[in-house]
């Protein structure tokens, strides 16, 4: 059981307890009505309380989340190819971020089982008999490295949707000076595959670039979205003739040293659900990216 505890500030003086859950705890209102089936689940100066019962300035609001249960994976960890281990970047009892390693999925799905992220950090927590669940806020491509923020259970999960800034880094085939905007809509031709493109009939996508370094016909760039299309930045840079070094599914030609999509989340910035505490986690760049970097 995870255990929340606040003492009432004055801006919250006669506010009831569902308004303070809300706005002070980031708590949703499915979260909040489940709580009320529990016993115990809110606590106000030690006695059980309704969420619309008025605070007041001093009062010691309790909230006793109940457990999402045991760490179980459905499978042991055992990755179809070699990957470099995971390394968890920053944790508490209700987030974790991770770095994930190019070639390692996500989420789990009928291809699969076992050599996901998602098993990967089950396993790792129970082994020492943690209770976490693996909920992904945002995803990465199985081939893009970095920075995969999840909430440990279901009551930090709200919270963090949508509110997850991220910060990316590319190498792409072209010359990009300063830093500019792409603004086109991106479209899922076929509904059978997984590529998309840059069409008049696809969904509203905005990608913000800035270039940190060009030489050789190649760029470095930092990245961030303002919407999170699948596959946006590969999309939206390929749509400009300047696809991500080693994304062949885009256009880009075959390279020796590196075997897919230059790219990488280097940088996620939260803030923790419950304490509202500034979070900033840093991945660097990985082997592939970095050799590759040192010769522009």
């Amino acid at each position: 059981m995870r255990t929340l505890h606040y003492i009432v500030p004055v801006e919250y003086e006669g506010s009831k307890v569902l308004h303070f859950l809300k706005r002070e705890a980031g708590l949703s209102t499915r979260a909040i009505r489940n709580l009320k089936f529990h016993e115990d689940g809110i606590l106000v100066n030690g006695i059980p309380t309704r969420t619309i019962d008025p605070l007041h300035v001093g009062d010691s609001l309790i909230v006793n989340l109940p457990s999402d249960g045991p760490a179980q994976p459905p499978h042991p960890f055992s990755p179809s190819e070699p990957v470099p281990e995971p390394v968890i970047l920053y944790e508490d009892e209700d987030v974790v971020a991770v770095n994930k390693p190019a070639g390692l999925a996500v989420h789990q799905s009928h291809s699969h089982q076992g050599d996901t992220l998602a098993d990967w950090l089950l396993s790792h927590y129970a082994e020492d008999g943690s209770t976490t669940v693996f909920r992904a806020v945002g995803r990465l491509d199985k081939q893009t490295s970095g920075v995969v923020v999840c909430a440990r259970n279901k009551f930090a999960a709200s919270p963090l949707q949508g509110n997850v800034h991220k910060t990316y880094y590319a190498l792409v085939n072209g010359v990009y000076v300063g830093s500019g905007t792409i603004d086109e809509p991106i479209y899922r031709p076929d509904p059978g595959k997984t590529t998309r493109s840059v069409d008049p009939r696809g969904v509203p996508a905005v990608t913000h670039w800035r270039a940190l370094k060009t030489g050789n016909g190649i760029s470095f760039l930092e990245v961030t979205l303002e919407t999170g299309r699948t596959h946006q930045i590969r999309v939206h840079f390929a749509s400009k003739g300047t696809p991500l070094l080693g994304d062949t599914m885009y256009g880009a030609p075959e390279r020796e040293d590196i075997r897919r999509a230059a790219l990488h989340c280097g940088k996620a910035e939260f803030r923790q659900p419950f304490t509202g505490a500034e979070v900033l986690v840093h991945a660097g760049l990985p082997e592939d990216m970095r050799g590759i970097l040192l010769k522009i």
